[in-house]
């Protein structure tokens, strides 16, 4: 137990050095993501380092470009090609001020307001009357200027179309289709994870002071938690699931909290230093105890996921790719803390979509911070 933690300070104290005289760039941060992107988006490392430049300068102007848009925000994403942060508008007018916060203004058919009310609309509807297991999920988006439902393939039936009747009154729907999403939890096997109660493992998501956070189907309150050597780590301490997949471990025994998500020897370990929010078309690479490390992009915010044991709201969505045990783990853009590994389908020999929980919620449901270099 502190031989790894150890190897993990002892990586951090090496790249503070490095911060020391060089740039802020969160490329800078952890050298190995570099790699890791190069792998995953078929980058050249300048172009890799140019992006996530890009994409931190695109998380820090958003909310200034939200607020000069006013009542005409129509919802926001970065776009790779253009290197900048795209920002829906269903007035004109303000486009000039979304240009002078450092965005780009582009049309949208409706305002992120009216979108987020209409999904919260079936949100508030599949609550009363839980959504069929053929849906697998809702989320607002902005680019289609609607909230896009996702069905399993082949899903038909009267109940299919009686959700899709009800969504269609909240406002304006998308139908897709998608495989089901199920937790990514698992039996204990070997590796660097965490267990549950001796058996279940799954992933550590970010260090806050007191402990760390993970995924709320990992276990429930007063779960006993061991770490990777088999030692005493402490308990969950708070614990959601379905509705939310988050927890708080809080910890003791010895144990103590590091900045870093490891790299498991495929990349460096990552300096976490914030949570800024990473915009929809960002890049976002994830850390889990079975699949090591893996990178994507963002392609949705505030989606619904409807697993097989009940729908978990707020839902950010990715084509990163992970499988069982990979639960609870980091996701990551260049230094900033995203949220922690829920569930998706697919593996990452052939691909696939995983959703995470963002970690703000969790922070501020437990009042937590995030132990950051």
């Amino acid at each position: 137990m502190r031989r790894r933690i150890t190897m993990a300070i002892g990586g951090a104290a090496v790249l503070t050095a490095s911060l020391a005289s060089a740039s802020l760039s969160p490329a800078i941060a952890s050298p190995g993501l570099i790699a890791a992107m190069q792998r995953d988006f078929g980058l050249t490392a300048t172009q890799a380092e140019a992006r996530l430049g890009q994409e931190l300068t695109a998380a820090r102007v958003l909310p200034a470009a939200q607020s000069a848009a006013g009542a005409a925000f129509g919802g926001a994403w970065f776009d790779p090609a253009r290197g900048k942060l795209v920002v829906g508008v269903t007035d004109p007018a303000a486009a000039d001020a979304v240009r002078q916060a450092g965005a780009e203004p582009t049309t949208a058919r409706i305002s992120a307001a009216k979108l987020d009310a209409a999904k919260a609309a079936i949100d508030a509807s599949a609550k009363a009357d839980p959504a069929p297991a053929a849906v697998s999920g809702w989320r607002a988006d902005p680019r289609a200027g609607s909230v896009v439902v996702t069905l399993r393939p082949g899903a038909h039936g009267a109940d299919v179309d009686s959700f899709l009747a009800r969504a269609r009154k909240a406002g304006p729907v998308t139908v897709a289709t998608a495989p089901a999403a199920e937790p990514f939890s698992a039996g204990t096997v070997g590796g660097d994870p965490y267990y549950i109660n001796g058996n279940t493992r799954c992933s550590i998501g970010f260090s806050v002071q007191g402990g760390f956070v993970s995924a709320g189907h990992c276990g429930g309150v007063g779960s006993s938690v061991v770490g990777w050597d088999g030692s005493a780590m402490g308990s969950f301490a708070g614990s959601s699931f379905p509705g939310n997949d988050y927890s708080f471990i809080r910890i003791g025994n010895g144990w103590w909290t590091a900045p870093v998500v490891l790299g498991w020897g495929t990349v460096s370990d990552a300096l976490v230093r914030g949570s800024w929010v990473a915009p929809v078309g960002t890049s976002v690479c994830r850390s889990g105890s079975t699949t090591h490390w893996h990178c994507g992009t963002v392609l949705g915010l505030n989606e619904t996921v409807n697993y097989s044991q009940g729908a978990v709201y707020q839902m950010t969505r990715t084509n990163v790719c992970a499988e069982p045990g990979d639960s609870g783990g980091s996701f990551i853009t260049g230094d900033q803390a995203q949220g922690v590994t829920s569930g998706g389908w697919g593996n990452c020999g052939s691909g696939g979509e995983t959703w995470f929980q963002p970690v703000n919620e969790i922070l501020q449901t437990y009042g937590l911070s995030l132990v950051t270099a």
